[in-house]
């Protein structure tokens, strides 16, 4: 808890601008092409919060409210693996949520892209890899294309992150 409280200390409080940025707006475009160009116009994207604290799910929320809506650049959120063609990951993977994770991933038709979201699921963030409860990083448990680090990251950084796997660069 103090390892939290000291970083929470030395990080501080980080906001973005008012309203979606002019970065936000062109990514989305060059995002909407990237569909175009390989999913036939719609990506469909499962998310999995693998043990995380929530603060990065409050993010891919945020991405598909009203104020970002990224279904106009056509992203889709859907409930089951099966129609996926995306994982965003979240979280450290805790020891509960390994088999979860690695049916899931297995349960996503084939080709598909993973990319992990935040510190916890690049690196175990806060949580620590010696935690009795992780079972590790998204990578150490299934293939992931993309990570995106922050913690936790901006609708903005979720929008690049998700280019990027499309794009193939990691």
């Amino acid at each position: 808890m103090l390892r939290i409280l000291r970083q929470i200390a030395r990080v501080g409080t980080i906001t973005e601008e008012l309203g979606p940025s002019d970065a936000f707006e062109q990514t989305g475009r060059e995002l909407e092409a990237a569909i175009r160009k390989r999913f036939a116009g719609s990506l469909a994207i499962r998310a999995v919060d693998a043990g995380s604290c929530n603060g990065c799910e409050l993010e891919i929320h945020a991405t598909n409210n009203a104020y970002y809506d990224i279904e106009r650049f056509g992203v889709h959120f859907t409930a089951s693996p099966r129609f996926a063609d995306m994982l965003l990951v979240t979280g450290p993977v805790s020891v509960n949520m390994k088999t979860a994770l690695e049916m899931t991933f297995d349960a996503t038709p084939d080709p598909k892209l993973v990319v992990a979201i935040g510190d916890c699921a690049a690196n175990c963030g806060v949580f620590g890899r010696d935690n009795y409860a992780i079972a590790g990083a998204v990578s150490d448990i299934i293939p992931v294309d993309v990570v995106i680090h922050g913690c936790p990251p901006t609708p903005t950084d979720i929008i690049r992150g998700i280019l990027a796997a499309i794009e193939g660069r990691a």
